[in-house]
């Protein structure tokens, strides 16, 4: 079967060079946001914010703190991922708060609550580790975005080659509040995507009855 998602899959690549002429319109790349907005994430924390970049200057200041790839300036929006640390934290209040938009009682929420803590202790318990856990929420809504835009033909190209703290410097972030999970630049290609690469179905997938 073929249909429009895995059409979609297929257009998707790592755009290495955008066309700087090309800009993506508002409606488009809102409803790219809009899609990793509603995507799925741990207890449905949310424990993401996205800061979308056009000023071209900025996309200057931050290539060099990027391995100086051409994706960061020549993107038409560079969306930045960010990773919650303090907010992922029972005692900031947000996970109860989330949580009770389900419309529970007070007893069966606070149970929710008490359940979040315990699971997560050792995962919330440095900034390091709090770190590791909501970065790897973001990823699935930067996946979906990936893919939400290459339904629409625009390209993407997720990158992890940074300079994370002097990243985090240039935004002027809190680094005890927010920090940088990945870079996200979107637009238009420029070349002709090369053949795209995949080990074999029966490689990467084992069926256990």
């Amino acid at each position: 079967m073929h249909n429009n998602f895995s059409q979609a899959m297929a257009f998707r690549h790592a755009c290495k060079l955008f066309d700087e002429t090309k800009k993506i319109d508002d409606e488009s790349i809102r409803y790219i946001l809009e899609i990793g907005r509603t995507s799925p994430s741990s207890f449905g924390l949310e424990g993401w914010k996205f800061l979308v970049i056009t000023n071209q200057a900025l996309k200057e200041q931050l290539r060099p703190t990027c391995w100086n790839q051409p994706q960061i300036t020549s993107c038409s929006h560079l969306v930045v991922l960010l990773a919650e640390i303090e907010g992922a934290r029972v005692q900031s209040g947000k996970p109860k708060a989330q949580l009770a938009r389900r419309g529970m009682d007070e007893t069966k929420l606070q149970g929710y609550v008490d359940l979040y803590a315990k699971h997560l202790k050792e995962t919330l318990a440095t900034d390091e580790t709090t770190y590791a856990w909501t970065a790897r929420q973001t990823y699935i809504a930067a996946a979906n975005m990936m893919t939400g835009a290459a339904f629409i033909g625009i390209d993407s190209c997720p990158i992890e080659g940074f300079e994370k703290e002097r990243v985090e410097e240039i935004l002027n972030l809190d680094p005890q509040k927010w920090q940088v999970a990945l870079l996200l630049p979107f637009g238009y290609r420029v070349d002709e995507q090369s053949a795209q690469l995949r080990l074999p179905f029966d490689d990467v997938v084992e069926f256990i009855d």
